[in-house]
């Protein structure tokens, strides 16, 4: 079997594997692991090759624990389980590609935030295939993360992702939409066609 035929099979089953995982074991995190989960998301397509991101490891406690407290605000105490978790990683949007900010002004497109949004969905599945899992959280105070990572004045918190072995080894079943529900096929005049 070829590389692109092997990894053909295999991915499917680990976009399946990918979950948000909201349980963990205090298990540290080996460095090699997350290198490269980050060196997945450093490979994800951008407009431009623009790469508007950084990613801010915290696996020490004290600025975990200040992401932990950013991402716990509100009357609901949101996404407590991320105290649990032994690494969070904080994603940046970093100042980007001049022609690609405009273009997206112009055609009224955010195309850092869908970058973002590649790089740590390769992020995310590298982290399955090492047997990791992670949540992405976007509730949190973006000030608060600023802070506790000094970040210089336009670099933009985006996202937070809690990382470590699930305490739950089952995957969950998945509860998606129909593939007919979410695509469609059309011919040359735009009419829907049926598959």
């Amino acid at each position: 079997m070829t590389t692109v035929d092997s990894l053909r099979s295999c991915f499917p089953e680990l976009t399946s594997l990918r979950e948000s995982i909201r349980s963990y074991k205090t298990d540290p995190i080996p460095k090699d692991s997350l290198d490269r989960c980050i060196e997945a998301a450093r490979l994800a397509p951008s407009a431009n090759n623009g790469q508007p991101w950084e990613f801010v490891v915290a696996a020490d406690e004290v600025i975990k624990g200040k992401l932990v407290k950013a991402a716990g605000f509100g009357p609901l105490k949101e996404n407590p389980f991320a105290a649990q978790a032994p690494v969070m990683v904080a994603v940046i949007e970093t100042p980007g590609h001049r022609p690609t900010r405009w273009g997206g002004f112009l055609l009224g497109q955010n195309f850092p935030l869908m970058d973002i949004g590649m790089a740590v969905e390769h992020f995310c599945l590298q982290a399955a295939a090492e047997g990791l899992g992670t949540c992405i959280l976007g509730m949190f105070v973006p000030g608060e993360v600023k802070r506790a990572l000094n970040l210089p004045r336009f670099h933009r918190p985006r996202l937070l992702i809690s990382v470590g072995r699930p305490a739950v080894g089952e995957v969950r079943i998945k509860k998606r939409k129909g593939i007919e529900e979410m695509s469609r096929y059309i011919d040359g005049r735009g009419i829907s066609v049926a598959t």
